[in-house]
């Protein structure tokens, strides 16, 4: 027979081995916001599928505010993307793959799509970021983020980002 004290022990450490289960699949999650402040370098051809824009875009970015890390409030990386854009009758269908790399030499990989406005000076438009996880302390992040672009003269661009994380604690 089970003494009273063998009983709850035996589930202590049952109910330990949930709550430690559990602790392993946890997630962190946050939220932040963004300013990337860029130059671009574009090239533009008339196409049978309409107008077609690739090049680069090369800059930085500054996390404005954040919920906490990895994102910290203040913290500028150097993001460079690859931009291919097709107009046509259909709209704007535009895919952008970028990197982010910090000081430390984290890296985070985003790729930006939108279907709406334009990449004229004086144009921009809004669209969605992926957050793909990337290198370093942006290892096993993923999310998704909310953006709005302004092309201004001289080949610039500013885009604001808005943005909602998360991480498993077993994808780390």
């Amino acid at each position: 027979m089970f003494s009273i004290r063998q009983v709850c022990a035996a589930l202590a450490v049952a109910a330990g081995g949930l709550f430690s289960t559990n602790a392993a699949v946890a997630e962190e999650t946050g939220t932040f916001t963004a300013l990337a402040s860029m130059v671009r370098d574009y090239t533009t051809i008339e196409h049978a599928a309409g107008t077609i824009v690739g090049g680069a875009s090369e800059g930085t970015m500054t996390v404005l505010e954040s919920s906490g890390d990895p994102f910290i409030a203040g913290e500028h990386g150097h993001v460079t993307c690859v931009v291919l854009a097709k107009d046509s009758a259909a709209g704007l269908e535009l895919e952008a793959p970028c990197t982010l790399a910090t000081a430390a030499e984290d890296e985070l990989y985003m790729v930006s799509r939108r279907r709406a406005g334009d990449v004229e000076a004086g144009g921009g438009g809004g669209g969605a970021i992926e957050l793909l996880g990337g290198s370093g302390k942006y290892a096993g992040v993923a999310g998704t983020c909310t953006y709005e672009t302004s092309y201004l003269a001289n080949d610039r661009l500013v885009t604001m980002t808005q943005c909602t994380w998360q991480r498993s604690a077993s994808g780390q």
